[in-house]
C-alpha cells in the first residue's frame, strides 16, 4: 500500500470515519472511498465506487468483478452504537444483548440513583442530561438511540437531538396513547410527522414481550431488523 493511502486509512480509522479500501488483486492498484467524498487513488470507475459505497451501506466486505477484473473491498466502518437514556430495569438486560452484539453501549441517565456503574458494569454510563450527553455523542448512521424513561422532562430532549441526526434507529418506550402524546409534543415544537414517523413506538417488535428482560430482546431484535433492512423492515419503514 501507497504511504499516502496508509497515513489516511490510519487517520479515517481514529477519526471513526467511514471508508472503504478497493484493492485489484491482479496488481495490488488501491483507493478509498467514501460515502459522500471524492476517492482517493486509484481511479476504478463510478460502478465500483457505487460497489464500494454499497459495501460501506451494508457493512459487508467482499469481491467484486468489474471490467473483467477482481477487486475485494474491504470495508472500515466505525463501530455500531447503541445510546440508550433511562437507566432502568430494561436497560440492564438490553445494555448486555447489545453489547453482545457488538454495539458500543451508553446508558444515559441525569437521575444518579438509576445511573451508576454497579448497575451497568463494563458499561459505559452518562449522568448528564440526555440533550447535553447526545450532542457530545454526536450519533450517526451506526448510531441506534432508544429513550426508556416514560419521563417527558428526560425523554423528549434526547429525541429532539435524536431526531436532528443521522441514527439509524430510534426507539421510545410507552403505550400507544403515550406516543401519540409524546409526537404531539414534537409536533408542538416544530417537528413535521415525516420527521416524527422515525421513533418506533411502542419501541420494540410485537412479540407479546412483557418481562424487562422479553421487552430488551424485542427491542433488540427491531434495532437488528432495521440495521439488516430485511423485507419486514422496508415495509414498516414505507
Amino acid at each position: 500500500m501507497k504511504r499516502e493511502l496508509l497515513d489516511r486509512l490510519i487517520a479515517d480509522r481514529a477519526a471513526k470515519r467511514p471508508v472503504a479500501l478497493v484493492t485489484a488483486l491482479d496488481g495490488g492498484a488501491q483507493a478509498l472511498i467514501y460515502p459522500h467524498a471524492a476517492s482517493l487513488g486509484e481511479a476504478f470507475g463510478a460502478a465500483v465506487e457505487t460497489a464500494a459505497r454499497q459495501a460501506l451501506a451494508d457493512d459487508q466486505s467482499g469481491p467484486i468483478e468489474s471490467d473483467g477484473r477482481t477487486l475485494f473491498i474491504q470495508v472500515h466502518n466505525p463501530p455500531q452504537r447503541l445510546v440508550v437514556v433511562g437507566a432502568v430495569h430494561i436497560t440492564q438486560a438490553l445494555a448486555e444483548m447489545a453489547a453482545i452484539a457488538g454495539y458500543g453501549v451508553t446508558v444515559i441517565d441525569p437521575r444518579r440513583a438509576f445511573a451508576h456503574s454497579a448497575r451497568f458494569p463494563n458499561i459505559t454510563v452518562s449522568t448528564a442530561w440526555p440533550d447535553d450527553a447526545l450532542r457530545e455523542i454526536k450519533p450517526d448512521s451506526h448510531t441506534a438511540i432508544v429513550t426508556l424513561t416514560h419521563d417527558p422532562k428526560i425523554d423528549d430532549p434526547a429525541l429532539e437531538v435524536a431526531l436532528k441526526s443521522e441514527a439509524f434507529y430510534i426507539g421510545s418506550l410507552g403505550s400507544t396513547r403515550t406516543h401519540a402524546k409524546r409526537l404531539q409534543r414534537l409536533h408542538d415544537k416544530g417537528f413535521t410527522e415525516r420527521e416524527t414517523a422515525r421513533i418506533r413506538g411502542p419501541v420494540g417488535l410485537d412479540i407479546g414481550a412483557l418481562s424487562p428482560a422479553e421487552i430488551a430482546i424485542s427491542i433488540i431484535a427491531q434495532i437488528t431488523q432495521v440495521r439488516r433492512a430485511t423485507p419486514a423492515a422496508k415495509e414498516q419503514a414505507a
